[in-house]
């Protein structure tokens, strides 16, 4: 019997198959799915992948056309990245001198200081740039150097053989201003508290554009009459440290003690700082800065790298466990302010021998270094030189210290490390001095005792930095913040 079948048209079978594709598809994505092979984190690795083989076969068309790899090249390139990584450790290291300088401080100039650290490095940069390095690394002259202002000079104007034997100019800057920065900052702690944030950085735009290039042109420029002398100055115990405490020496000379500091007596009064912990936070990143500042001095990627960091980190604890013995046994107590600074101390001093002095020096330089730090802060408070901080304990004292110890361990002469110190710290006086002098004739340098009573937060800045918290109203020479300047019929001076 016929059987008439349904009539299929073209367009309804291409539907009936597109039907069993999509199920089909669909059953195996379905599968797919409840497998690890689509997971998300798998899903990822695709765009991932496209991106490497990308990339990867760009590298390989553009490597077509480089000159080849040489052993010398390769080096350079290592130094390139070792000496950018040390330059932005010392860099870092701003910070640890703002939360330093400002933890032992009081709590009414914590912005005061923390302006001056952070505004310090700008202004260090912008003058170094256009000044401070030419005069520190151009030209041949034995006292100061010249040309190729702003950058503008090749390699040699500064002393440099092209890369890949030598720096690139751009980098030998990086690093060599995160030095000079450093030098004025010392003089922020020691002037702490009373200074006119105007005369502040005035003078610190002199000391990095004039007085820093020149010394330090003597030292580390071939051409210095103390580099030709034999003087050894490593990575900067005198030509960094030194410098700047003895800026901040007559800076605080100049300025006086802070109000409340002595008694009626003469006797010097403890004035506490407000925040001893971020205090130690900048000892630590101090610590840590150290490891760019010293190794970094090789300019090179080579063997004395991790050498130079251990008996910078040998010195460094040493400087700690003698500054808390001694001041355990002077005071009774082990004071976290002298533990701080014996660490400090301990770097500051290894900083001229650290490519030279055996470990054992290591640790023989550091801990006297903790120990002298202890007594000269108890002696620069008897002869009313009032440092809030120590830096020119830290910075000066022990930074002369490293130096002679250099003579004695690191097998530079004697004589000349001697002749070296009294050179330019006579040459740092008295063009500091003149500094000082021509501010306070011009802007002045202190604040009105109304306004040091007040903070220098609100005097200078008109903010503070612990808006809305409970402050300690205990007066300025005891507490951490003040209250407000005295009422009519008392004085300043009556108050303390």
């Amino acid at each position: 019997m016929f059987i008439p079948k349904t009539p299929q048209y073209p367009g309804k079978r291409r539907q009936q198959r597109t039907s069993r594709f999509t199920a089909k598809i669909n059953s195996l994505i379905l599968k797919l799915q409840h497998s690890r092979w689509l997971s998300p984190s798998w899903l990822a690795c695709i765009p991932l992948t496209a991106i490497i083989v990308g990339v990867w076969g760009f590298a390989a068309v553009a490597q077509e056309n480089a000159p080849p790899l040489t052993p010398e090249i390769v080096q350079g390139y290592l130094n390139i990245a070792w000496v950018l990584v040390a330059s932005i450790l010392v860099i870092f290291m701003n910070a640890g001198f703002c939360m330093l300088e400002t933890g032992f401080c009081r709590q009414k100039n914590a912005v005061n200081v923390l302006a001056k650290n952070l505004i310090v490095f700008a202004l260090a940069t912008l003058i170094f740039w256009a000044f401070g390095f030419s005069f520190m690394f151009g030209g041949e002259n034995p006292f100061i150097g010249g040309g190729g202002y702003f950058l503008t000079g090749q390699s040699e104007t500064y002393g440099l053989s092209p890369f890949p034997a030598g720096l690139p100019v751009p980098l030998l800057f990086l690093f060599q201003v995160a030095f000079a920065g450093t030098a004025a900052t010392i003089v922020s702690g020691a002037v702490a508290e009373r200074i006119e944030f105007i005369a502040f950085l005035l003078f610190s735009l002199l000391l990095v554009g004039i007085s820093y290039p020149i010394t330090g042109h003597w030292v580390w420029d071939s051409a210095g009459w103390l580099a030709q002398a034999g003087f050894k100055d490593f990575a900067g115990s005198t030509v960094v440290h030194s410098v700047g405490g003895w800026a901040a020496l007559m800076g605080a000379a100049f300025l006086g003690p802070r109000l409340g500091k002595y008694g009626a007596d003469g006797q010097p009064r403890a004035i506490p700082g407000h925040n001893m912990s971020i205090a130690t936070l900048g000892c630590l990143i101090l610590w840590i800065g150290w490891f760019g500042f010293n190794p970094g001095s090789t300019l090179a990627a080579n063997e004395q790298i991790p050498y130079i960091a251990v008996t910078t980190n040998l010195a460094a604890a040493a400087g700690g466990v003698t500054a808390t013995a001694t001041s355990w046994f002077k005071d009774g107590k082990p004071d976290l302010s002298m533990i701080i600074n014996g660490i400090l101390a301990g770097l500051v001093a290894i900083t001229a021998s650290c490519d030279s002095v055996s470990y054992l020096s290591a640790v023989i330089i550091g801990g006297l270094a903790g120990v002298i730090v202890v007594y000269s802060v108890g002696f620069f408070d008897r002869i009313k030189i009032d440092d809030p901080v120590g830096a020119t304990s830290v910075h000066l004292v022990c930074g002369v210290f490293g130096t002679l110890m250099a003579g004695v361990f690191g097998g530079a002469n004697l004589i000349v490390q001697i002749l070296g110190i009294l050179s330019i710290g006579g040459f740092t006086v008295v063009l500091s001095t003149i500094f000082w002098l021509a501010l306070k004739a011009t802007v002045g340098l202190r604040v009105h005792p109304e306004q040091e009573f007040e903070g220098l937060d609100i005097a200078e800045h008109g903010m503070e930095a612990y808006a809305g918290f409970l402050k300690d109203d205990v007066g300025p020479g005891l507490g951490s913040s003040g209250s407000s300047f005295p009422g009519k019929g008392s004085s300043v001076s009556s108050r303390y």
